[in-house]
């Protein structure tokens, strides 16, 4: 069984045999992205030439990229991984990222975001309910190297907050031998450096695993299930921080952007013949639609404010009876 680990520091107060909370219907919360997912981007199709040899992002470039902080010293929230939305209730990230970091009360989520450091209008945070790993990942080699996290409370669609649409079975070679893709993240933007602030992009195309996996590069490091993407010459990468974080390719049919990976591993930023490492996301399509199923039957209309009345009411009423 995967593992699911349930957020208990914030228990649902006890209240009056005599009071009744009527549920209202959930969101339409459909599985994920649909293959025919609809996408109306804030700005005009990137052109890029946390990322290593790219530039600063547009404010709603990538709207599903998602800031997932961990808590540190009890006191404040820091960047740690990126993940991709994949539905109102649902990211997905490396189960590295995830790793001796177990506990959904230590997590956050920060979405529509573009500066770290300066939240705007658009920007959502959302607390964790659970973390689902997959169950056969592997810390020694990165094998199954992915991991969902289910928000407490669903988000809202707008221009800067979307879910990622998913390659339809069809398009999946084409787009895992394109030369037109994109990462995006909030990771180091050298290899001894600090995390970036802003969003940033690049530009990256799809290599060939013989060529990666070669006595050159990785030297059988690769498994069938990861993907190589950035320039054997090096320059262009994920680095540290990036990790969960998208890989899209765009499909000119289409004129649609779709994740097709997300980053893993590699050997420092940006060196030659060591290119990023990525999960291999067509490998994966059942095991994510088991987990979009999942996190959409555990949905709950209490959200956090609520919480917070509910709590405030109970403690009237015990004081009045």
């Amino acid at each position: 069984m995967p593992l699911g680990l349930h957020c208990t520091c914030c228990p649902f107060p006890t209240l009056p045999s005599w009071f009744h909370l009527t549920e209202p219907e959930p969101p339409n919360l459909t599985p994920g992205p649909a293959e025919e997912c609809q996408q109306q981007l804030a700005v005009a199709r990137s052109v890029a030439s946390g990322i290593v040899g790219g530039q600063e992002a547009l404010e709603g470039a990538w709207p599903w990229v998602v800031s997932l902080q961990v808590l540190r010293g009890g006191v404040r929230f820091m960047h740690l991984c990126g993940g991709v939305l994949l539905s109102q209730r649902a990211v997905l990230t490396a189960g590295h990222c995830v790793d001796g970091r177990t506990d959904p009360c230590s997590w956050r989520a920060v979405l529509g975001v573009h500066n770290l450091q300066k939240h705007s209008r658009h920007t959502a945070r959302r607390r964790i309910r659970r973390i689902i790993v997959h169950s056969e990942f592997k810390r020694e080699t990165f094998e199954n190297d992915v991991a969902v996290f289910e928000l407490r409370s669903a988000v809202r669609y707008n221009l800067f907050i979307q879910p990622v649409c998913l390659a339809p079975a069809a398009l999946v070679q084409p787009l895992e031998n394109s030369s037109d893709c994109y990462i995006s993240g909030w990771g180091r933007t050298t290899e001894k450096g600090k995390i970036s602030p802003v969003l940033k992009e690049a530009h990256v195309g799809i290599l060939p695993s013989s060529l990666c996996n070669s006595s050159e590069g990785y030297a059988g490091l690769m498994n069938d299930k990861a993907l190589c993407a950035g320039a054997w010459a090096g320059g262009t990468d994920t680095c540290q921080g990036d990790s969960g974080g998208p890989l899209v390719c765009y499909h000119s049919d289409t004129d649609k952007y779709y994740l097709i990976g997300i980053a893993s591993f590699g050997v420092g930023c940006g060196r030659p013949r060591y290119p990023g490492i990525y999960v291999r996301l067509s490998q994966y399509r059942k095991w994510i639609k088991a987990k979009l199923l999942l996190t959409n039957k555990t949905w709950n209309p209490v959200g956090t404010t609520l919480t917070v009345l509910l709590t405030l009411v109970h403690t009237v009423l015990t004081q009045i009876l």
